[in-house]
């Protein structure tokens, strides 16, 4: 999947915009202020075109971080890497808020789907999730469910470290696991039970 335009330009203004979007939204008034009178010319498609960015940067940061964590197991791996994704954000909040706020707006499905679809697949790949099948697309909308419902509830929360939204990724996880057990275990049950041919 491509990505939104990357310069080094863009991503220091997005950075100097950052602590003042929960006050003054993504907006190019905004923008300008923090990022200088030109800020703008960077992002020609306005607050659209810097929210798509600010979540390809996001991306960026997480497969960067994940490349320290040390745990072996894919699902392990997804679940530090969403923690992390967290972790990276919690100082930008209000931003991923306000950006939210944005993105479920009637007419933006197609860019919040484009920037929900890059950011599950950058977190499958720093996982180390090579699948190429049928699993490929099943993985993806599951986790896209997990991610989301997470991320919503983490707006929310005050707790110290983030623990209520880190326990109930866990238990969106174990859900996830129990669902692939029953779905191998009666895979395995139905290739018993077919009939078997003989020539």
């Amino acid at each position: 999947m491509s990505h939104p335009e990357r310069s080094a330009e863009r991503d220091a203004a997005l950075m100097a915009l950052l602590p003042f979007v929960e006050l003054d939204g993504w907006t190019i008034a905004a923008l300008r202020d923090a990022a200088g009178p030109n800020a703008d010319l960077l992002f020609p498609g306005g607050p659209r075109d810097m929210i798509e960015a600010y979540c390809d940067l996001g991306d960026r940061w997480m497969e960067e971080g994940a490349k320290a964590i040390v745990a072996t197991r894919v699902s392990d791996r997804v679940r530090a890497i969403i923690a992390l994704r967290l972790e990276q954000n919690r100082e930008y909040k209000g931003a991923v808020r306000r950006a939210l706020g944005v993105l479920v707006v009637p007419g933006n499905q197609l860019l919040s789907a484009r920037c929900t679809a890059r950011t599950i697949d950058a977190i499958w790949h720093a996982a180390g999730d090579q699948s190429a099948d049928f699993s490929w697309y099943t993985k993806r909308a599951i986790l896209t469910a997990v991610y989301g419902t997470t991320l919503l509830f983490w707006l929310q929360d005050s707790s110290e470290g983030d623990g209520r939204t880190l326990a109930l990724l866990d238990r969106l996880l174990r859900g996830v696991g129990k669902i692939s057990q029953m779905r191998r275990r009666l895979g395995g049950l139905r290739a018993r039970l077919q009939p078997r041919t003989t020539g």
